[in-house]
């Protein structure tokens, strides 16, 4: 491979192609799991050099690995293991980050790289908003990303990140690269002109695009279904997740079978006015009945409904206290920036075998101690009074008919619990809460390594009609559990299980037992990170990677938690 190398550096120059495995490491080692092999990370600047280094790595029988922030948590965006057959690139997109604004910002052309945080500044100021709010975004996830991973996020009314107008490179049955323009846009005819004007928002005609030859339905840059869909809580069968047949197509949960280079995405209205509410309750029934009245009884839908159980109100509390404090003090933007510099300096801590393991997690810890309190009194009476936590946001037309509905729904003699009207402040530090739970577990770990065993963490969507949705595990499982935690998207009846194993335990054998009793319930899994290396894809999803990537060029091994892989040749 050292001629590929020889092409890829001139044609990138030294400064934007790494080698040297040390230096590497940082990109070919998962955000939470995974590392592999790779000959070479690339950086690439400009559209038409993505295209060119697609080109030689093609040519070269080499394995493609898209990958932008590497925020993934189910391994998607890196190497996975030692024994591929082919030899590995990996193709960074971070630096390829332009954002166009169509029709005054109602729609948006994003290039690989682009940030929902980029997009999220370009959107305020003129009263507009992404798919996507605080969350991923606040780790620098990219806007492609989302697409790929048919990611869902808090935002109840918006759905699964989703478009069917997109600009990808695929290698066909016959091994060639191939540039397929589907934004609806007029690029020009060669791949290095549709590239160019592409990258500098040369656009010669807009237009709606059919979805195919035989289905004339103009194609959509949102899920625009799932308002109706949401509010349909008899059906047997999930929201969303990411398997879901409806809506793989093209880009949109692809996975990175194919190499995006641009999608089209629609963009939503600044609500002019919110009102959060916290809400409590001993009783999952209470819970069951609140979340199908919310969804079918009142005019509005909520904006979003974010669940958390006490026990994760407790371990966010204690191991997410300085993350908070960074976001709150710091604001968002300084986020990315802080995750990428730690991650660095852990990969470096790491190899250095006479300091403690989690290092810098065991300071960030022991520093947290010394902060204040940071929650609101109200939040902290709610936790010792009520098991069960839900934070509702709504806007709007919506915000006097909620209020009207919550204090009847609790006026009622069978609803057990209560809510309060959050000011301001106890909106924000609530939400901020919420989103600091996600990598609690985390830390928690980290810090007790010598204490628990693995974190196992799924994250699921139970059917739109299913009552029963707390989770009752049977001794055997239970056993070997230290501590449970959970919180999710509760009215998309989506939730994240962080599961933090006893010392010892066979954490792939709990995790079958799990996906076991999951199926049993009628559950999908994963809800919204892929499948990445760790789950097994789908039926639906086996044959839409291999449409999308027929001689198995990008990322071998998607989907296939026995990580076979099959070589260029033979596909």
């Amino acid at each position: 491979m050292h001629t590929l190398i020889e092409q890829l550096q001139d044609l990138l120059g030294p400064r934007d192609i790494l080698t040297d495995p040390e230096r590497t490491e940082h990109y070919r080692k998962g955000f939470r799991s995974g590392e592999g092999d790779a000959i070479a990370v690339l950086f690439p600047r400009r559209l038409v050099d993505l295209w060119r280094s697609l080109q030689c790595c093609v040519d070269a029988g080499a394995i493609i690995i898209l990958q932008a922030a590497n925020t993934g948590l189910t391994e998607g965006s890196t190497p996975s293991g030692h024994d591929y057959d082919r030899p590995v690139v990996i193709i960074s997109t971070l630096k390829m980050d332009g954002i166009h604004l169509l029709e005054e910002g109602q729609q948006v052309v994003a290039l690989p790289g682009a940030t929902l945080h980029k997009l999220q500044k370009l959107l305020t100021p003129i009263g507009r908003a992404p798919h996507s709010e605080i969350g991923s975004s606040c780790i620098g996830a990219s806007i492609v990303g989302g697409i790929a991973n048919n990611s869902g996020g808090a935002l109840c009314q918006r759905g699964p990140a989703y478009t069917e107008l997109a600009m990808y490179a695929q290698v066909n049955a016959d091994g060639k690269l191939e540039l397929v323009n589907h934004l609806g846009i007029d690029l020009g005819k060669t791949p290095e002109e549709m590239l160019h004007n592409l990258e500098q928002g040369k656009f010669q005609a807009i237009s709606a695009l059919p979805r195919s030859a035989t289905d004339t339905t103009p194609r959509m840059a949102s899920d625009r279904e799932y308002l109706q869909r949401i509010r349909e809580v008899n059906a047997d069968s999930p929201s969303r997740f990411n398997g879901d047949a409806r809506r793989l197509f093209e880009t949109s949960g692809c996975a990175g079978k194919v190499a995006v280079f641009a999608v089209r995405l629609d963009t939503f209205p600044t609500p002019r006015k919110t009102q959060t509410f916290y809400i409590g309750s001993n009783d999952p029934a209470v819970f069951a009945r609140l979340r199908r009245g919310l969804l079918s009884e009142l005019p509005t839908l909520p904006v979003l409904g974010e669940y958390l159980h006490r026990d994760m109100f407790d371990l966010a509390a204690q191991y997410g206290k300085d993350n908070f404090y960074v976001i709150e003090k710091l604001g968002t933007e300084k986020m990315p920036q802080f995750f990428s510099s730690k991650g660095r300096v852990d990969a470096w801590l790491e190899k250095r075998r006479f300091l403690p393991a989690f290092l810098t997690d065991r300071v960030l810890q022991a520093f947290s101690k010394l902060l204040p309190n940071h929650l609101p009194d109200r939040m902290l009476d709610y936790r010792k009074a009520y098991e069960h936590h839900l934070i509702l946001k709504v806007a709007d037309d919506g915000i006097e008919p909620t209020k009207q509905w919550l204090k009847a729904f609790f006026s009622s003699g069978e609803n057990s619990g209560d809510y309060f009207e959050c000011t301001e402040q106890e909106a924000a530090k609530a939400m901020l809460h919420r989103f600091v739970s996600a990598g609690a577990a985390i830390r928690y770990q980290n810090v007790h390594h010598r204490e628990v065993g693995e974190l196992l963490a799924l994250d699921i969507a139970l059917r739109r009609n299913d009552l029963d949705w707390e989770e009752q595990l049977p001794p055997e499982i239970d056993s070997q559990i230290e501590h449970r935690l959970y919180y999710g998207h509760f009215l998309c009846n989506v939730f994240h299980q962080d599961y933090i194993l006893k010392k010892g335990a066979d954490a792939k054998a709990v995790k079958n037992a799990m996906l076991a009793l999951l199926d049993q319930r009628g559950a999908r899994y994963p809800a919204e990170h892929n499948v990445g290396h760790l789950y097994q894809a789908s039926e639906a999803q086996r044959q839409f990677f291999e449409q999308l990537d027929p001689t198995n060029t990008f990322n071998p091994g998607i989907g296939k938690t026995d990580k076979t892989r099959r070589c260029c040749s033979c596909g």
